[in-house]
């Protein structure tokens, strides 16, 4: 048996996350030594997504495989870059080649994370690149994955959207414009039970909680992004 590379996954705890490492781990070239995710330092939630780091924790241990926490506080381009610089530099030298994406098809952010990780001398891996999103999603429900929206954007979806659970119903009904992966960050989700789990993460749901976007980040334009919904969860041990 030829020698696996090694690799870090960059793991935001949602759907394409889920499948992406999935896909991954089944095929087995890769040895994944740790999942790298971005947190806000001041809320202790994975960034985007607004779910709390116990959440996160849990995921990780069931998976079974080291989680690395990346901290921001500002949330800048800047920062962001700083930051994982220096996570990168730190698994590089433990002989990782490679960082692993769940991205599907936005180039752009594909040129962006390439570039990034050109400049410490590693490359990255996108397993689901080029595949239909639909077909994706419904794969993803098919291996007995489930999930979450934990946030959506509200020029997409209002409150009521978020907290649902995704299934086949919910992919059917979907607007013809919007991804059914959420790729065009439509939404996020946490991805709670699957094949790459050795036990399910119990959680609650709490509240859902507006946050509105400053004034000077909304685009003037019809059908503008003015916040987001989040769906509060909490860990049940």
């Amino acid at each position: 048996m030829s020698e696996k590379f090694k690799a870090a996954f960059a793991w935001s705890g949602g759907k394409d996350s889920a499948m992406a490492l999935h896909s991954v781990l089944q095929e087995g070239k890769y040895e994944i030594s740790y999942l790298l995710t971005t947190l806000n330092e001041d809320f202790k939630r994975v960034s985007m997504h607004g779910v709390k780091e116990e959440l996160l924790d849990k995921q990780a241990d069931s998976i079974g495989i080291p989680l690395l926490k990346v901290w921001l506080k500002e949330g800048s381009y800047d920062e962001y870059e700083q930051q994982m610089e220096t996570i990168l530099l730190k698994v590089k030298s433990e002989g990782v080649e490679f960082v692993i994406f769940g991205d599907i098809f936005l180039e752009d952010l594909r040129k962006y994370k390439e570039n990034n990780l050109a400049k410490v001398g590693m490359k990255a891996i996108f397993p689901l690149w080029g595949k239909e999103t639909k077909g994706l999603i419904s794969s993803f429900l098919d291996l007995g994955f489930q999930t979450i929206i934990c946030c959506v954007n509200d020029a997409s979806f209002g409150e009521e959207t978020v907290g649902q659970i995704i299934n086949q119903e919910f992919i059917d009904k979907l607007p013809s414009d919007l991804d059914p992966c959420g790729e065009n960050g439509e939404f996020h989700t946490f991805c709670f039970a699957g094949p790459i789990y050795s036990k399910e993460i119990r959680f609650i749901q709490r509240e859902k909680v507006y946050k509105p976007l400053d004034e000077k980040y909304i685009e003037d334009k019809p059908n503008a992004t003015k916040g987001f919904w989040f769906s509060e969860l909490d860990l049940i041990d």
